[in-house]
């Protein structure tokens, strides 16, 4: 297999290392020039000077920021790649982009999987992260070499748009946690309660999760490197509230979340990790 990928931001860049590792990765790229071209030095690989270059690949995987990259990516690739390759796109992105990105695509015999990926940074780096897939199981066989890479489990959820549409729920759910964890700590941080007990204790019983586990102490000593990053997260929970307004779902997890990402962002945070949320729960 030939594989490529496009976008080597925090997740991207450890993803396509650990397709170079298993000697599948030909071709990388990303909107910042140098940064491609210092990790294609690196892995040992060649950085695209135009999407020509991804020609001989069978996979292209994408992991873009936003909704319209994901679109923009899926035209110009879909002018260069031979019928019966297959894009994998692990941004988070709307059910109808997915869609729209699929179609593109198909016109041309080249398949679309829509596969947001979880399990932050770490995941990425250590390649132990969850694939959820939308599309056909064709496409998924054929693709299902490069996303052994750094997948711990790749599961096939539907038709295309299933992928984003768990990513969603995943989401609701990362948001909820976050509110959580930020809001317990603070309390605690004003109980005068010792960090060193209080996290092994938490973690110990049933309050135990990832975030907890990932970022409890970093929040507190008040690091907040990313990670996964607020406005990131901001923008993921503006579609997920969109595709819950669509079904006719009220969800007050998503309006507070939302809400209070959108504070951070004002106040500079856009680019801290989503744990910096504990700035706003000290009051």
């Amino acid at each position: 297999m030939k594989a490529g990928f496009i976008g080597l931001g925090a997740m991207g860049a450890p993803m396509a290392g650990h397709l170079a590792v298993k000697g599948l990765l030909q071709v990388i790229d990303n909107r910042t020039r140098n940064k491609a071209d210092a990790l294609a030095a690196q892995l040992g690989v060649r950085a695209a000077a135009t999407h020509a270059d991804f020609a001989g690949c069978d996979v292209v995987a994408l992991c873009v920021s936003m909704d319209a990259d994901v679109l923009q990516q899926a035209t110009a690739l879909a002018a260069v790649l031979r019928p019966g390759s297959v894009v994998v796109d692990h941004s988070t992105v709307s059910v109808a982009t997915a869609r729209k990105a699929q179609a593109l695509l198909a016109a041309n015999g080249i398949g679309f999987l829509d596969a947001p990926v979880s399990g932050g940074v770490e995941g990425a780096r250590n390649g132990k992260l969850s694939v959820m897939v939308g599309g056909d199981g064709a496409d998924l066989e054929i693709a299902r070499p490069a996303l052994d890479a750094y997948a711990a489990r790749i599961t096939h959820m539907g038709d295309t748009g299933s992928g984003q549409a768990t990513k969603a729920v995943n989401q609701v759910l990362v948001a909820g946690i976050n509110e959580a964890v930020c809001e317990g700590l603070a309390l605690g941080e004003k109980l005068g309660l010792d960090p060193a007990k209080l996290l092994p204790t938490l973690m110990a019983g049933a309050a135990a999760n990832w975030f907890l586990d990932k970022r409890g102490a970093t929040m507190l000593a008040g690091q907040f490197t990313p990670g996964f990053k607020c406005g990131h997260l901001l923008k993921d929970l503006t579609i997920v509230q969109g595709m819950a307004n669509e079904v006719g779902l009220h969800s007050s997890v998503i309006e507070m979340a939302r809400d209070h990402y959108a504070q951070l962002v004002q106040r500079g945070e856009a680019d801290s990790d989503t744990s910096a949320l504990i700035l706003l729960k000290r009051g």
